[in-house]
């Protein structure tokens, strides 16, 4: 018997550390770990020890002879990586927390997504260090409470890890505090030794076509949000009367998007969607999603777990054109000589076999164009359908070019999903051309490139918008990393006022703060209002929602 990683996987490495025999890769001492897709058992090398499934925390992890049939496929997926990586390589290191001076050290963390938890537990670990951590909404989390699919439930498991960080005594929340607006960069300076931000990237890119600000053409980053209950878009309204959408894009979250408008309503009820967005599903009358890439399947930058997955949707059929198949000369020679990526090999074989088992007549489809770029969005009042134009490659280059060949797909909803882009922070410099705060391992960087003292970045705003939670987890840590190199260094201010002011500095400006309990009756009050319907939690997704639920905490603060 061998273990198998799925789909859950979270890339956070707890793991590797606990391996014996080192068979799971790429370890975070590998080059490639950064861009992996996922980790992998090497099925010759697992000894059967269980180490690993004790230690995941999305619980993505099975003996080879307990997998549910959906499962099976990663049996391949985890011997096919492989063929091509060594499991003599990145052996973990064990790193012992260094040693830091007696004086209280104080941070402000600003926000409380992913990269932020890490960067905090790795901080917390020293009994000297005090973390606050500031959120603008009254809940934490960050996209893994708003940006994971409602249907990834056990990915949203690794909010396991975040509450027992939250639990230690050196850590506070400000939740529901916005930092900017209710209390200044200044002030955050002038009260704590160092101040982190992992406020993440909410802003999305945009296209630059004719008709993007067509009614009916929509960031995914919006739409995401929406059918998660974040409070910034309960309100948003998604016109899903026509029978076909076009979701352009080719990363996971275009996959979420498109599975999420054809997977029958009655099975995201068990879900935690919001509500307002199951009712409009229920409605919706969208039985074909068009998913467009401008590049290759090769270049497909979904996972090849989420590719698998869409496959697994009841009563939907994934179309794909062998037409749409085509390969670059360099990469159409590797594949003929099995000397492609294993990776890039294994999304190849799946589209292939997409493609030869057909449509097997259902209702609802997924369709997967290649090699096809959006060049306008029609419409009038509102969108009516998209301009696409076929690529090529070009003979020379290996790249794509346009083919001049045009075609109009008609389409009622066209949800762009290009990504997501950091936005300026008050106090901090900003790349306009990147989207992130520039900086060195963490540390930001003056306009004269030098560090400047106190101020740390981590998560997309350090890094740009990519990379799942197992990113965020090495990217905080290392930030937490060259913050306690600069506490041993003595290089960090200190403050000229106590961070214990900041609860009477808020009161004073009418600021309902949301702190653990608050938070702690929130999640009460969701999951106990989900087991009435049958489903894991329902949001409330208005912030005054969330206040009276939190105030329920401390009825003397109403």
């Amino acid at each position: 018997m061998t273990f198998v990683i799925t789909r859950p996987c979270c890339n956070d490495a707890s793991c590797v550390s606990v391996c014996p025999v080192n068979c799971i890769h790429p370890t975070p001492e590998e080059p490639e770990f950064a861009t992996a897709e996922m980790l992998y058992i090497d099925p010759e090398t697992c000894i059967d020890c269980g180490a690993c499934v004790d230690a995941c925390p999305v619980d993505a992890i099975f003996p080879d002879d307990e997998l549910a049939e959906q499962d099976e496929p990663y049996l391949r997926l985890n011997a096919d990586y492989y063929r091509d990586h060594d499991v003599e390589a990145g052996v973990p290191q064990l790193v012992r927390a260094p040693k830091l001076p007696d004086d209280e050290v104080h941070v402000a963390v600003v926000g409380a997504g992913p990269a932020a938890f890490y960067a905090a537990e790795e901080l917390i670990r020293h009994p000297s260090v005090r973390v606050d951590v500031f959120d603008r909404l009254p809940t934490p989390y960050g996209l893994v409470r708003a940006g994971v699919a409602p249907d990834h439930a056990k990915t949203k498991r690794v909010e396991r890890t975040f509450a027992s960080a939250a639990r230690k005594k050196n850590f506070r929340y400000y939740l529901g505090v916005e930092v900017g607006r209710d209390i200044s960069h200044d002030e955050l300076v002038d009260r704590y030794h160092a101040v982190l931000y992992a406020s993440g990237a909410s802003a999305d890119k945009r296209l630059g076509i004719d008709g993007e600000s067509l009614p009916g053409s929509v960031a995914a980053t919006d739409f995401v949000a929406w059918y998660n209950g974040h409070p910034d878009h309960a309100d948003d309204v998604y016109d899903l009367s026509a029978d076909r959408a076009v979701v352009i894009g080719n990363g996971n979250v275009a996959l979420d998007v498109a599975q999420i408008l054809l997977t029958d309503p009655d099975e995201l009820a068990a879900t935690d969607v919001a509500a307002h967005a199951l009712e409009a599903l229920r409605a919706s009358s969208i039985r074909e999603v068009v998913v467009l890439g401008r590049r290759s399947i090769a270049d497909g930058a979904y996972t090849n777990s989420e590719f698998l997955s869409m496959g697994l949707i009841d009563g939907v059929d994934v179309v794909i054109d062998e037409a749409d198949l085509r390969l670059s000369p360099r990469l159409a020679k590797q594949v003929a000589d099995d000397s492609v990526d294993s990776t890039i090999g294994s999304k190849i074989r799946l589209a292939r076999e997409y493609a030869e088992n057909g449509e097997g007549g259902n209702r609802r489809r997924v369709v997967f164009r290649y090699l096809t770029a959006p060049t306008a969005i029609l419409g009038e009042e509102r969108v009516s359908g998209v301009r696409v134009v076929r690529n090529v490659f070009d003979s020379a280059s290996d790249r794509v070019v346009p083919s001049g060949e045009s075609v109009e797909i008609d389409a009622g909803l066209v949800i762009r999903s290009i990504g997501y882009r950091g936005i300026a922070v008050e106090g901090l410099p900003f790349d306009d051309d990147t989207g992130v705060v520039p900086n060195e391992a963490g540390r930001v960087l003056g306009d004269d490139g030098a560090p400047v003292p106190g101020h740390y970045v981590a998560g997309w705003l350090k890094r740009g918008a990519s990379g799942g939670i197992g990113t965020n987890r090495f990217c905080g840590q290392e930030t937490a990393g060259a913050l306690v190199d600069d506490v041993i260094a003595g290089v960090l201010p200190t403050p000229g006022s106590s961070r214990e002011e900041v609860p009477e500095l808020l009161a004073a400006r009418g600021v309902h703060v949301v702190d653990a309990d608050g938070w702690a009756a929130i999640d009460r009050a969701e999951r106990e209002a989900g087991r009435a319907i049958g489903s894991p939690r329902r949001k409330i997704v208005t912030i005054a929602g969330l206040r009276e639920a939190a105030v329920s905490a401390h009825p003397s603060d109403s």
